[in-house]
């Protein structure tokens, strides 16, 4: 596996972040979504809110935002081992064979079935 780090090269003014803001005993708690540790309590929504804000703007003062790319490993498909394995098996056609027959006799059934389906529906009409 290999990683590239691509730093940002434009300057971003702004940051989209989701607050969860949820009321608890006393006041209200608010929460960036996704970082559980950049988090204020207040008494107010508004307060909540507003701390948030800036511990945040506090927070990301001195650091730099960055985007990693990563490379996965590309893995075989767990299935393909098997394909082709009865490829020599002398019986392999025979099996064909059965399971065809099989799969005729499973549409015949269905065919049946909805044959008579059709059936009671004209009669109740």
């Amino acid at each position: 596996m290999t990683t590239n780090l691509i730093k940002n090269t434009t300057q971003t003014d702004k940051l989209n972040y989701s607050i969860l803001i949820e009321a608890k005993e006393g006041g209200y708690q608010a929460t960036v979504w996704g970082l559980p540790d950049c988090q204020v309590f207040a008494t107010t929504k508004e307060e909540a809110i507003n701390s948030l804000h800036e511990f945040m703007e506090n927070r990301l003062k001195n650091v730099d935002i960055v985007t990693q790319e990563i490379e996965t490993p590309t893995t075989e498909h767990p299935w393909m081992k098997f394909a082709g394995m009865f490829k020599d098996d002398p019986m392999f056609d025979e099996v064909l064979a059965h399971i065809e027959e099989y799969r005729r006799e499973l549409d015949s059934e269905t065919e049946e079935y909805y044959r008579q389906l059709d059936a009671e529906e004209g009669k109740q009409s």
